[in-house]
This record gives C-alpha cells, structure tokens and sequence, in this order.
C-alpha cells in the first residue's frame, strides 16, 4: 500500500512540476491515513493520504482510490484537497463529499476531483480533521456510480505531521 502512495505522489507532481527530483519520506501512520514528505524546487511538500474503508459501485475495473490533503509552503498553497477517483470522470461531472453532516462539491478533471478555492479547501480540511466519516459519491464517464467511505480517525494528528514538517 505505501508503494502505491509513492507511485501516485511521483506521478501527479510530475506532472504538475517535472524538476521533482528527491525521494519521498514516510513521517507516519495515523489512524487511517498515512504523511509524507519529499522536496521539490527547493521546498518541502507534505501530504497525507487515505484509501477508503469501504468502496461500492458497480463496476467491472477500477483503479486505486485515494484522499489527500497536500501542503507546498514554497508555492504559498496548503490544504489543497484532492481526490482521485480509480476511474475517468463523466465530463463536466461535479463530485458529491458528505462529511458527517457538511456538503461539498469538487469539480472533476480527468480522474481527479478538487476543491473550487482555498476557501473549499479550507472548509474541507477542517471538517476532515473535526469529522469521524467522509463519504465521496461520483460518476465514471460510462455512468457508474460510485461512493467511497473514509474512516477519518487519525486525521488531526496527520495533519499535525505534514503542517510540522513543511513548518506551517
């Protein structure tokens, strides 16, 4: 499992900055989510990552699922949260998150879905932190619908870890 949280942090930063160059570090497990962090153009990036508990669908294939919550202290952003669904969004497609009784909405691109702003951002990472279950509900571009349900215990004391390490 923490091979795939590698494979998948190396393949989006790469393709968001292709100077990512250093090895990724494991802080620690918490709970259901696991941090890391690596160096990128000179600056720390730190992130924790959950896979879901429990995923439903009807669906024949699918690939790994995954929700982060990412710091780049060097670029100005943290909280930026992302969820990567295992599969290629219905185009101009929204994505449903229920954390325990808040709604939000991701615009989708691809196969991942993110918040709007750094105040959805925000919103979300506080409500993760504070919330015991998050629930993301979504559509494959073929109509499948899916819901993944994430355990968020650990979740504050992850991102205790990741905001310790980039020094926010």
């Amino acid at each position: 499992m923490h091979k795939f949280y590698f494979v998948f942090a190396a393949v989006l930063l790469m393709a968001a900055a292709p100077s990512f160059a250093s090895d990724q570090k494991e802080l620690g497990t918490f709970g259901s989510w696991t941090t890391y962090m690596f160096e990128e153009n000179g600056g720390n990036v730190c992130y924790m990552a959950a896979k879901p508990d429990k995923a439903e669908g009807k669906y024949k294939k699918r690939g790994e699922v995954v929700a982060m919550i990412t710091h780049r202290p060097s670029e100005g952003t943290k909280n930026v949260f992302s969820f990567m669904s295992g599969y290629g969004y219905k185009k101009g497609s929204s994505v449903d998150v229920m954390i325990d009784n808040k709604n939000f909405t991701l615009f989708t691109q691809n196969d991942m879905g993110w918040a709007a702003d750094a105040a959805a951002d925000i919103a979300l990472t506080e409500s993760i932190k504070k919330g015991s279950k998050m629930v993301i509900k979504g559509e494959s571009s073929r109509g499948t619908a899916t819901k993944d349900t994430f355990n968020l215990k650990g979740s504050t004391k992850a991102y205790e870890a990741i905001s310790k390490a980039c020094g926010l």
